[in-house]
């Protein structure tokens, strides 16, 4: 016998309609497709925010296929533990950023510091680099990228003194991400990297485990590190994007027109990113110097100088890195 039949004879008759509906409803729910949207950053953070966008933008358009919800600050693991699950398929999206350089070392062309001139720049080197010839080479370790967003433009802070030229960061144990490029560029520098990941930052900061880092405004002030940081040293070294990326097996099993709507709906998310942290940065800049934070810009020129060392190595270490660099740095004007 029925649910419904056994709910008819119990229930009065005026309660059978609308119990009717809640069954439905419930059916309905629990048959809608579930897409894990986990990422390690903070709320406030550009990268959270875009997250937020996409997931608000996806389920507009997906109407009742299917809802995608979004776990922010580690809630699903940190970004390396995020990538397993992706190709398990018990997360469905993720957004790493600088750790893609552990998947494939292409993606080790972002980590280049000073490659990237502006925001237009980047767009070029997305059309003209990063699809034809960086996306592919993760295609092979089972994920797909679905769009490039804004991590950020980077800058260092730390507790010991301003950072003006490499020679100031001698003795620095500075947190970096888990990238073989920017440990390697940290060291060419000077200081002494430790690659962490992003949500253990505040706690080492606070403990001296380490007396700083490197970040995009927007991630220095969502973590509030103006708490814990005394120093803000302009540098700009490296923009970092952040991929919002899929498993590739797990992606294929959705249906063909929810996986458009979350192509599309990240590709449109991607220009709103990058609006965002144009408009954001002289914003949060000064948000930091007004939470206390002492800033001081620092000399380009000596970090460029002490940088050809970074590019010598990605282009040897690399079976395509001569022309990544290359190709890149012509997109530039």
């Amino acid at each position: 016998m029925s649910i419904l039949k056994i709910a008819s004879r119990l229930a009065a008759p005026s309660m059978i309609l609308p119990l009717f509906l809640s069954l439905a409803l419930v059916s309905k729910v629990a048959a809608q497709q579930e897409i894990l949207f986990g990422i390690s950053a903070k709320p406030g953070s550009l990268q959270q925010k875009s997250a937020a966008r996409f997931t608000e933008q996806a389920n507009a358009r997906l109407g009742d296929k299917a809802v995608v919800k979004l776990f922010d600050s580690a809630q699903l693991g940190k970004d390396k533990e995020l990538m397993q699950k992706l190709k398990l398929g018990t997360v469905h999206i993720a957004l790493p950023s600088s750790i893609m350089s552990s998947v494939a070392d292409e993606f080790g062309l972002f980590d280049m510091p000073f490659l990237v001139k502006d925001r237009d720049h980047l767009a070029r080197i997305e059309e003209e680099v990063f699809w034809p010839k960086i996306a592919p080479a993760v295609e092979s370790k089972g994920y797909e990228v679905l769009a490039v967003w804004e991590n950020g433009i980077r800058h260092i802070t730390n507790n010991a003194k301003a950072i003006d030229t490499p020679s100031d960061l001698q003795g620095i144990k500075l947190r970096t991400p888990k990238s073989k490029w920017r440990v390697a560029m940290f060291k060419a520098w000077g200081a002494n990297p430790t690659p962490m990941s992003f949500s253990e930052v505040f706690v080492a900061l606070q403990t001296g485990v380490i007396d700083g880092q490197e970040n995009p405004y927007t991630n220095i002030w969502a973590a509030k590190f103006p708490e814990v940081q005394k120093y803000l040293s302009v540098t700009g070294h490296v923009y970092s994007p952040a991929y919002p990326t899929v498993g590739k097996a797990a992606f294929a099993r959705l249906p063909a027109d929810v996986r458009k709507t979350l192509k599309d709906t990240a590709s449109e998310t991607a220009l709103w990113a990058r609006e965002q942290g144009a408009m954001g940065d002289d914003d949060l800049r000064q948000k930091l110097v007004d939470a206390g934070m002492q800033m001081n810009v620092a000399d380009r020129a000596a970090f460029v100088a002490a940088s050809k060392p970074i590019y010598e190595q990605f282009a040897s270490e690399v079976p395509v890195g001569k022309e990544l660099i290359d190709q890149a740095l012509s997109l530039a004007n």
